[in-house]
């Protein structure tokens, strides 16, 4: 009997000391991962931009609503306690009345405001509290509840969010805080519905000294809300609020890491600082400034969408044999047979820059991007009335990558080895195509008929091609912009 006591706290112990080792190589591993990213590679994606009404905390929500307004921001983070009016005892959160609540939508409304998350808040550890803030919440339409629970049993606020559909975000104030290191937050909703995660705050995580890249990346997966900040020390309590993009959070790398995450949230604004308040919009404006000017698809479409929990083909229809089949979770979409059009029929483009990646299974896989499909895809007819910018490695000049296929070759050869991605950016301007691959230009021609090409539209359909079973391709990330 006591060998078995023995073995058995011998595998116990093990078994601790196991985890232990692992969440130490988790940890190493994060930080190895962050020095090995090239984060000046990615290419930001737009992410939509709230304000955390904290911001404006010595003003009105109604005043706050004018603010925001004239930043161009279009979604809120509301706070409670925030006085409604300078007329009205009454505070945003649970407690107002229904008359309150319309009152707030059609303010809301005239500024072409959406409430998308409230927090920071707290209720007790039981059903009813619970239930007042989550009907308050559901009520308003707000999507993200901000708690910072005091307490470490999450089945009541489980409970809440399976019935509610409302997600919830664990928020992290700075050192000594429950919260202040994220792998506690990780511990806590583990197992939990994954709608319940993480509200990730920069400012607080460089004040408690806590790298906000190995805190971004040991989270990815449960981040469910951002507050963004920027200050001018690491490490330090009382570091102060500056303009993103010159502090100490490395603002680019942030919204990279959270491209490279594919993080479909909002950014709330956070300026805590006290000695621009009430309002320190000239900060803010210059913040955003920056994060307009490293974010690299600012303005674009993304084609392939993001319909809430995963990529669906809406808009997209497929003519001709074989198929794109896509990865809902990755945005990937990978050819099967063929020879078929795989087209955009939601809207036609007259000037525009479509951008996307692609990767070939072979050297000879052909495949190429349509632009300016004149007419809804019902016979193979479209070949001869569009231009087809050339994927194919191993063609002839006026038929090989970079060429505008049939009609005019490619200036150089600047596709990657087989199996890697290639980035294509093509601009079609009145009657001026350029084709740049991987930041190579690799086509400048003024289009005219040419080849099979007997004439062409002043606007039509993007389409993807897929030619036979034999050269497998993949697109991702295909934007397109409207050009004046």
């Amino acid at each position: 009997m006591k060998k078995f006591i023995f073995f058995l706290m011998m595998l116990i112990f093990i078994g601790l000391t196991s985890q232990d080792i692992f969440a130490q190589k988790t940890l190493a591993g994060v930080k190895e991962e962050i020095a090995k990213t090239d984060y000046s590679e990615v290419r930001i994606k737009e992410i939509p931009m709230a304000m955390q009404c904290w911001t404006f905390r010595n003003l009105t929500f109604y005043e706050t609503l004018k603010k925001v307004n004239k930043l161009g921001i279009k979604y809120l983070e509301a706070f409670p306690g925030q006085k409604l009016s300078e007329d009205s005892d009454k505070k945003f959160g649970p407690g107002l009345n229904d008359e309150d609540m319309t009152t707030i939508k059609k303010k809301l409304k005239e500024y072409g405001i959406t409430l998308r998350a409230f927090g920071v808040t707290n209720f007790e550890n039981n059903e009813e509290a619970a239930k007042e803030t989550f009907e308050f919440v559901k009520k308003m339409g707000i999507k993200v509840l901000v708690l910072e629970p005091k307490y470490d049993d999450y089945s009541i606020i489980n409970k809440m969010v399976k019935k509610y559909n409302i997600k919830v975000a664990i928020h992290n104030h700075p050192k000594p805080s429950k919260y202040w290191n994220p792998e506690t937050v990780l511990k806590n909703v583990k197992g939990l519905d994954s709608r319940i995660g993480i509200c990730g705050d920069t400012g607080h995580w460089l004040r408690s000294g806590i790298n906000p890249l190995e805190a971004l990346r040991i989270c990815k997966g449960r981040i469910i809300n951002m507050h963004l900040k920027d200050l001018d020390q690491f490490g330090v309590k009382k570091a102060t609020d500056v303009p993103f993009g010159s502090g100490k959070a490395n603002i680019h790398d942030i919204l990279a890491e959270l491209t490279l995450q594919n993080y479909r949230g909002s950014m709330s604004v956070e300026h805590e600082r006290d000695d621009e308040q009430p309002d320190p919009s000239s900060s803010i404006a210059k913040g955003l400034t920056y994060i307009k000017s490293i974010t690299y698809y600012q303005g674009y479409e993304e084609l392939i969408h993001w319909g809430g929990n995963s990529y669906n083909k809406h808009g997209w229809n497929h003519y001709g044999p074989g198929y794109f089949e896509l990865d809902k979770q990755s945005g990937i979409i990978t050819s099967s047979g063929g020879m078929g059009l795989f087209w955009y029929s939601a809207k036609k483009y007259s000037n525009f820059t479509v951008d996307l990646e692609y990767k070939c299974d072979v050297p000879h896989t052909n495949s190429g991007v349509f632009i300016r499909v004149p007419n809804f895809v019902i016979s193979n007819d479209y070949i001869h009335h569009s231009f087809e910018i050339q994927i194919d490695d191993e063609a002839d000049p006026v038929h090989r990558t970079g060429a505008v296929y049939d009609a005019n070759p490619a200036l150089k050869n600047a596709a990657k080895p087989t199996g890697e991605w290639n980035h294509y950016r093509i601009t079609f301007k009145g009657d001026n195509i350029k084709a740049e691959l991987n930041g190579t230009l690799v086509n400048d021609w003024n289009a005219k008929p040419a080849g099979k090409i007997k004439d062409f539209s002043s606007n039509g359909f993007i389409g993807l091609q897929n030619h036979d079973s034999k050269s497998k391709i993949s697109f991702r990330n295909i934007f397109i912009k409207e050009l004046k």
